[in-house]
């Protein structure tokens, strides 16, 4: 016999608001995502550079020194020649980008 009647329902995740930083990393990952496709885009890996400009500044705003420290990484790497290799490590980078933000927002971290 379980007590599975005597749980409460499990919480749905919810997903946290959306705001400035939250819509860069968003932005950031479709961008690599595209770059997975097409990875020779310079205007693609010149918009990435500019939200990686963008999120730092928001990052250093709001004191999120993990983030400058990353967004500094996936600069060095958005510079580099075109590879699988780079756009794999700007979709993580922003993965990992947006993990912080989530715990962030959901006070966690």
């Amino acid at each position: 016999m379980t007590d599975d009647a005597d749980r409460p329902a499990p919480r749905r995740p919810i997903p946290p608001l959306m705001d400035r930083l939250g819509e860069l990393c968003q932005a950031g990952r479709d961008g690599a995502a595209y770059l997975w496709q097409v990875p020779g885009d310079a205007a693609a890996l010149a918009r990435i550079a500019e939200i990686l400009t963008e999120i730092r500044g928001e990052g250093v705003k709001s004191g999120r020194r993990e983030m400058t420290r990353l967004v500094d990484e996936m600069q060095a790497a958005a510079g580099a020649s075109p590879s699988p290799q780079q756009v794999e490590i700007l979709q993580d980078g922003f993965e990992r980008l947006t993990r912080l933000w989530q715990s962030a927002k959901s006070g966690i971290f």
